[in-house]
């Protein structure tokens, strides 16, 4: 219960706020609309959840308030209402007073001319640039030798072939021309996905620079494994000032690149910005920074060692599906399915190995 109040009190609260701001708003359906949004959010967002725990590890208190408060804002404003205006802004060359009061006037999405249908028009370019973003976030992960790997099988492999040079940027630039391949438009998909590549190098490497570390923004084997004997979070001195910085600007990215498929997503359910705002943004980013601190507080990651592997699968998985949409349609569900499969295989393989651990201890012990 105290574990409750601590994270998910103001959370809940926020969540029936939301959902009264919607019934005033528009009904009972449009409450229904942001109860259901904010479901799919924080059912969809569990390997979010995890990639950002273990990054936050290195923040210092005052700056994980900052990623629960002003990241919350440019959560609800920036990712889920500015940034697909600039996106549409950017893909049509209309006047950005015209796209908001396109995203206001609550189109129908399959209508040509509506804010909706330019959005999903412009799926290509943001499918190329989120797909980039998280290919390499997932490529780095798994190009590394690490001490506890849980696919062994594949893993291992990988951290192999990994020990090749930018590797990761040689794989990534593979999969952006097939990106161009199966577009209609091969230049904007080339453009976009460069730009992911761009934001990814420039934020993973500014984090790397300021933590003075030569590992990348999320943290080495090492790193993990203090953290699993006890050396570490807790241990280590939390990042402050510029590093801390540009760790959350990595997280805002980040957060930006799982929230792109989403958003055009639930423009399938509503064509209304301010119900996917409320829904999305303040209900389903609210509830995923909480259940990210609640992690990080709870040694989460540490106690069940496969979730980040199971995260950056399920990553992998995101990044590879985005690539595809690009020339097919990808059903919601699957991507969906594809993440809660893996890291719930993750938690289930994660405590079976605690349990066969504990088990050798005591018989050791015996």
């Amino acid at each position: 219960m105290k574990t409750f109040r601590a994270h998910y009190l103001v959370p809940s609260i926020v969540t029936v706020a939301a959902v009264v701001v919607g019934f005033l708003y528009g009904g009972a359906q449009t409450a229904l609309l942001v109860a259901i949004l904010g479901a799919m959010e924080v059912s969809l967002s569990f390997d979010n959840a995890i990639v950002n725990a273990r990054v936050i590890e290195k923040l210092s208190p005052k700056w994980r308030k900052i990623f629960l408060t002003a990241g919350l804002a440019i959560a609800v404003l920036g990712m889920r209402f500015i940034l697909p205006v600039l996106l549409v802004v950017a893909t049509t060359g209309l006047a950005p007073a015209k796209v908001v009061s396109l995203a206001l006037a609550k189109g129908n999405p399959t209508h040509p001319g509506t804010f909706g249908y330019y959005l999903t028009q412009a799926h290509p370019q943001i499918a190329a640039f989120g797909g980039m973003f998280l290919l390499l976030l997932f490529l780095e992960f798994m190009f590394e030798d690490r001490e506890i790997m849980w696919l062994t099988w594949l893993e291992k492999p990988l951290a192999k072939v990994g020990q090749l040079d930018a590797l990761a940027y040689a794989v990534a630039g593979g999969a952006l021309i097939v990106a161009g391949s199966i577009a209609e438009h091969p230049a904007k998909v080339f453009v976009a996905g460069l730009c992911g590549i761009v934001a990814y190098i420039l934020v993973n490497g500014l984090g790397s620079l300021f933590e003075g570390s030569e590992e990348g923004i999320h943290g080495s084997s090492e790193d993990i494994a203090d953290g699993m004997a006890g050396r570490g979070p807790a241990g280590v001195t939390k990042l402050v000032g510029k590093a801390a910085f540009f760790m959350f600007l990595y997280l805002e990215v980040l957060d930006s690149s799982f929230s792109f498929d989403g958003v055009i997503g639930a423009f399938a359910i509503t064509a209304d910005p301010i119900v996917i705002a409320l829904g999305l943004g303040v209900i389903g980013a609210l509830f995923v920074r909480s259940l990210t601190v609640h992690m990080v507080e709870a040694g989460t990651l540490d106690a069940y060692v496969y979730l980040d592997h199971g995260a950056h699968w399920s990553i992998g998985a995101l990044a590879g599906l985005l690539i595809a949409s690009i020339g097919c349609d990808i059903p919601d569900v699957v991507t969906g399915l594809i993440g809660v499969v893996l890291i719930g295989a993750a938690v289930i393989t994660s405590h079976l190995r605690n349990k066969r651990i504990a088990k050798q201890t005591l018989l050791a012990a015996v």
